[in-house]
Parts: C-alpha cells; structure tokens; sequence
C-alpha cells in the first residue's frame, strides 16, 4: 500500500524511463517485507524522475522538499549533480562523478557505487592484481569507474584508449592528483592491436555492441588471436546477453562477464545505504533476469 507514508527513492536522468532500477529496487523491497512482521515492513517505494539538465537544480531542491529519501544518477547528471551536494566521498571524487545520492545532517551526500559494482565480479576470482595489465576501451564516463576499480585492485598498469588524443590527454590529466595509486597510459584507438597481446583483463566502457546494434563489437574478429586464452573480458553491457565482444573472447577460451552483476551490484550498495541494511542481491538479479530487453537500458 503506497500511503502519504511511504518513503521516497528513485533514479534521475534524461532520459530515464527506460531504467531497469525500479525493477530491482521494488523488488529488493518486497522481497524484505515479505521476511518481516506487518509491524517491521519497511514503507518505501523507488521511482525514476526525467529530469531535464536545465532543471536539475529545481529538481532537488524540490526532492529536500517532499523529503526524498535518496536517488541513484544517471546520464547525464552523474558529474553536474557535485556542486549541489553539501558532501562527497573519496571514491566520488576520485572517479569525477556521482551515482547514488543519501540524505545527511548538512544535506544530500553523493559517493559511487558504480565501483562496487564493477568490482564485485572480479573479486570472485583469487588472482594477485598487482602483477596484471588492464586494456581500458574507451574514455568518457563509464570508463572513470572501471580506472578506480583497477586502481583499487592495484594492477601494475592500467592503459585506456580513445578516439581523440585532445580528449584522452584531458582524461589522463584528470588523475594526476587522484588519491588512488594510478599507473595510467593512454592510447589512440590505432594501439589496440598492438596492446592486445600485453592484456590481462579487457574491459569494454563503450556503447558499441550495446541493443539493438548488436552485431557490432569494438575489437575486430582477427585482433582476438592475439588475446591470453588466460585473460578476462568484460563488457558492461548487459543486452544483449552475451554481446558479440564477449562470444568472441569465449571463442578465445577467455573468460567473459557482462554488465548485468554491475548493474545489480552497485543497485545493491546504494539501496543498503538508504535502508541500513541487507538487501536480496539475488532477487535483484532474478528480477533482471526475467525481464524483456528494453531497448535503451539505463543504470
């Protein structure tokens, strides 16, 4: 029952009624409810808000107003919705963005699960990082969480390739006083085949492959030849499932993830901040599982 009680979160961006979030929010929350006795239900309810960019500002003002518990961000507010958060965390202003927003005693306080939730797949393997090499595709957002993540895990050397040299200079400019030890070499898109060979994980942060393009892949057919059969490829797209990036790597014998453990997982870490609590990481990933490919999905 949705009351003038219940609790508000949600996710911001534009636009953003393709977000697979409410899903698995709503989800998480039902299935903890189920668990409990009538007098211990948790009373909220996750909802996803267009916000054009021009009107962001009015926007969470008026969230403080209605009292909003907390929101996830996605494109294009993730690095705008900084100065008008009264704090963010290390890891947030480590990676230049923010994608899940909490209430505090001074305001809204924004840190970046995205971190998390790369992460979590690769921690299931017990491998000693500080001896690996990581091949970043692409420089735009998506890939300054990935870049945190592998510093966090403290690879040898992290290399990122672009299309623009202007851009990946600016890019790699933006670490230089990053708290994160970081051991970052750029490359133009014409050093893939050449890198390749070096790598021991290959991530995808491009949008190339990604529904309903989905015979198209960053890496050209032949260069995978050159790729360790050790290596792990990971792409975060999740639809389709599996992209042509990774059928390609599995040929390969290399290991291959998506991005739907991401998406669940940094879905996880910002929903157990706004409850102060465990949440069903599984029925999360269920509800994701069984559900049509929408056809622009969004964090």
């Amino acid at each position: 029952m949705i009351t003038g009680k219940t609790k508000l979160l949600g996710v911001i961006g534009y636009p953003v009624e393709h977000s697979l979030s409410p899903l698995m929010h709503n989800a998480a929350i039902q299935a903890i409810n189920d668990q409990q006795p009538q007098q211990n239900l948790i009373d909220y309810i996750y909802l996803p808000f267009s916000i054009k960019p021009e009107d962001l500002n009015t926007a969470i003002a008026g969230f403080s107003a209605i009292g909003v518990q907390g929101f996830n961000i996605t494109i294009p507010h993730k690095q705008t919705i900084i100065p008008l958060l009264s704090e963010v965390s290390d890891i947030a202003q480590a990676v230049g963005a923010v994608n899940t927003v909490y209430k505090t005693n001074k305001g809204w306080a924004g840190t970046n699960t995205d971190v998390t939730g790369f992460l979590a797949p690769l921690q299931t393997y017990n491998w000693d990082w500080h001896q690996k090499v990581a091949l970043i595709l692409g420089n735009g957002g998506a890939s300054r969480a990935v870049v945190a993540g592998c510093a966090q895990l403290g690879f040898a050397e992290i290399h990122v390739i672009g299309r623009s040299m202007e851009k990946l200079a600016a890019f790699q400019q933006s670490w230089l006083n990053s708290p994160l030890p970081i051991n970052l070499v750029v490359h133009k898109w014409e050093e893939l085949s050449s890198l390749i060979s070096q790598v021991d994980l290959l991530v995808n942060t491009t949008p190339i492959g990604m529904y309903p393009k989905i015979q198209e892949s960053p890496v050209d057919e032949n260069m995978f030849d050159k790729l360790s059969s050790a290596a792990i490829v990971y792409d975060l797209i999740y639809v389709p499932r599996p992209t042509k990036f990774l059928r390609q790597a599995q040929m390969r014998g290399a290991i291959a993830i998506d991005g739907l453990e991401m998406l669940v997982q940094q879905g996880a870490a910002a929903l157990e901040l706004w409850l102060q609590q465990f949440v069903p990481v599984d029925v999360m990933r269920y509800s994701l599982l069984n559900t049509p490919p929408a056809s622009n999905p969004r964090l």
